[in-house]
């Protein structure tokens, strides 16, 4: 109410955290040293994969090269349920092909 002319107040989700997001980039890099299935991808790429995984728009672009590559995700947009959601797939995936995990995935909320 004693906001200025033009300001607005947005209400919505809590947005993923910090240590959400360190987590994720953790995990993301040892699922990519990892190589499952003998998978090579670059940790964006991963990121897109596990996105789409759990029902997040993914698109990907044909590159110069003609290779495709994937554009307009962006897990900073994610609620905290939503990242912690992504967190957990990642972690399920992992663990099924024997992944090493070098973050502590406790505390990341």
């Amino acid at each position: 109410m004693d906001a200025p002319d033009g300001y607005m107040v947005v209400i919505r989700k809590p947005q993923r955290s910090l240590g959400q997001n360190a987590c994720l980039w953790a995990m993301i890099g040892d699922v990519a040293r990892a190589e499952p299935d003998g998978r090579r991808h670059t940790r964006e790429t991963w990121k897109a994969v596990f996105m789409q995984a759990c029902g997040h728009e993914v698109q990907f672009t044909q590159g110069l090269s003609g290779e495709p590559f994937p554009t307009g995700f962006r897990s900073s947009r994610l609620g905290k349920e939503q990242m912690s959601e992504l967190i957990t797939f990642i972690e399920e995936y992992g663990n099924e092909h024997s992944v090493k995990w070098t973050f502590k995935q406790k505390g990341w909320e």
